[in-house]
């Protein structure tokens, strides 16, 4: 499984099961192990240009997935949506055959929760604010774009861990991630 820490804002959003599960037709297996290669994740509810968009970013790597312009459809697909969006942002990131069948060996079921890392959510705050300033200064509208892009272009800049004490890369952190994970 991939743990999903969601704001509340977005939990209500989420069609999830007593144990924070979501329930879609396209949703991978759960899995027995607690967590897979790709482990916790943050989410955020943005509005963006009047449109609902999701901005997930990986705990340790803290690699960008970006949805935009959601409806309400695209909330119960919300594992598929991830998934998607996920495996596209690796590609639009240059990945080669052996990182996207990493990626892909890594999927799993999203489990959320409300929990939250305050070190995360800076970056994800941070993210925001660099994502609105590209859509201003390139004036695209979100709702004609599909969001991989905008997750390519934040995940190739770097982040401060740790109140500044750490920075990390999340294109090459994630590659390094999902390459020398063990094989499942």
């Amino acid at each position: 499984m991939i743990q999903l820490h969601c704001t509340k804002k977005l939990a209500q959003k989420l069609p999830m099961d007593s144990d924070g599960r979501l329930s879609s037709k396209f949703a991978y297996p759960y899995r027995d192990q607690p967590s897979t290669t790709l482990g916790s994740w943050h989410a955020n509810l943005i509005v963006v240009q009047r449109y609902q968009c999701v901005l997930m970013v990986h705990d340790s790597t803290r690699f960008p997935v970006f949805l935009p312009a959601l409806r309400q459809a695209d909330f119960r697909d919300f594992d598929h949506r991830f998934c998607d969006a996920f495996m596209n942002t690796l590609l639009k990131c240059g990945a080669d055959n052996a990182l996207m069948e990493a990626g892909d060996a890594a999927l799993a079921s999203l489990v959320c929760d409300t929990r939250c890392d305050r070190s995360v959510q800076g970056t994800m705050n941070q993210m925001v604010q660099d994502m609105r300033w590209m859509f201003e200064i390139d004036q695209v509208p979100v709702a004609e774009i599909t969001g991989y892009r905008v997750g390519a272009f934040l995940a190739d800049r770097p982040c401060g861990i740790n109140r500044g004490k750490q920075t990390v890369w999340p294109v090459a952190a994630m590659r390094r991630l999902l390459l020398d994970a063990p094989a499942p």
